[in-house]
């Protein structure tokens, strides 16, 4: 868990999404990858492990991504979140310690951002629907319905007997803005139980390290221009052994009537944000960390998302906003190149957002 806690305003989001590209030059002469992509989590992941493996280790890496991904999707016929949300305000439902981990995890995430970052999203979310088939604004009441339904602060968890009781009706857990970054996490620990000590994990725009490139130099990792065609890049991030994920508006949204909305929603408006932030990404040593951080900085802004990011121990992070500006927190200015003319280093921001 991250350290120091601010209070800032309630807004949130449901789920980090930004393409961060690999660079070329990650493989040496004495060590090129095995790699593997498929299909898990809603999205194309790839797998680059750059050690002699079992045969079947990434397969089985797969495995695990496709469990998470079976038992933390919030429409998942097969998973206990469906059960917890469809008990919701009748009684607590008894989860496996997994699952009870990760919504305590996101619960963690929900008090240290004072609802910024809200695990009981679903109704909001559900009824917009982006990326999920949702092309059209829905109608005032029934967003204002789904506002008061978001409240974390109505979630129960009990250690003891790792049960989780939602206390109102029509209360959803959605641990889209946690469970991939989760599952990147897990597949870090599995493949370093393999044995594994150089690797890249790709879960759609989630990038997570292990240790650094094969010749002890860190892994290049650059940043998706949130204007332009995907593979070109704003600037490039230097990492060894740490996770990067990114958010933005232009990944998932629709068009309606003129206007793009953007999948990064805010609980007091119930619409998408729209504050001036084209992306934002969060460096640390864990992936489901950067995961709730990123959407929850996005929403957030400018001043008060990095006000958030220097407030944490082991956090660095980067926003990048609409009029071509590049935020850099305090301590990630000597790992990152800017790439693209037509971006700008904005001076730091030195007073925390009050």
């Amino acid at each position: 868990m991250t350290g120091k806690t601010r209070r800032p305003p309630r807004l949130f989001i449901p789920t980090a999404i930004l393409l961060l590209l690999i660079l070329a030059g990650c493989a040496t002469k004495a060590s090129k990858p095995i790699t593997k992509t498929g299909f898990a989590l809603d999205t194309a992941c790839t797998i680059s492990v750059y050690d002699k493996v079992p045969s079947g280790t990434i397969e089985k890496a797969f495995a695990v991504l496709n469990n998470v991904g079976y038992r933390m999707t919030i429409d998942a016929p097969k998973g206990e979140l469906i059960n917890v949300n469809a008990a919701a305000a009748e009684h607590p439902v008894k989860v496996d310690p997994e699952l009870f981990h990760v919504i305590q995890t996101a619960l963690h995430f929900s008090r240290l951002t004072d609802g910024a970052f809200d695990l009981t999203i679903g109704p909001l979310t559900k009824l917009w629907g982006i990326g999920t088939g949702g092309k059209s604004v829905p109608p005032k009441a029934k967003i204002e319905r789904a506002l008061k339904e978001i409240n974390y602060r109505n979630v129960v968890l009990s250690s003891a007997d790792h049960t989780v009781f939602l206390k109102h009706r029509g209360m959803v857990i959605d641990l889209g803005a946690v469970a991939k970054g989760y599952a990147g996490d897990r597949v870090k620990s599995y493949l370093e139980s393999a044995g594994v000590k150089h690797a890249i994990i790709d879960l759609g725009g989630n990038v997570v390290t292990i240790g650094p490139k094969p010749d002890g130099t860190p892994w290049r990792i650059g940043i998706q221009s949130p204007e332009r065609s995907r593979g070109d890049y704003v600037g490039v991030l230097k990492v060894t052994n740490e996770a990067v994920v990114s958010s933005g508006q232009y990944e998932r949204f629709f068009d309606y009537k003129g206007k793009r909305y953007g999948h990064i929603l805010s609980t007091t408006t119930g619409f998408p944000v729209d504050n001036g932030v084209s992306s934002t990404t969060i460096v640390t040593s864990s992936s489901t960390d950067a995961d709730a951080l990123s959407t929850s900085v996005f929403a957030l802004g400018v001043k008060r998302g990095m006000a958030l990011i220097n407030s944490l121990t082991g956090v660095e992070g980067i926003i990048l906003t609409s009029n071509k500006q590049v935020y850099l927190s305090r301590g990630i200015a000597t790992d990152f190149k800017l790439a693209d003319s037509s971006y700008t280093i904005a001076p730091q921001i030195s007073v925390p957002a009050s």
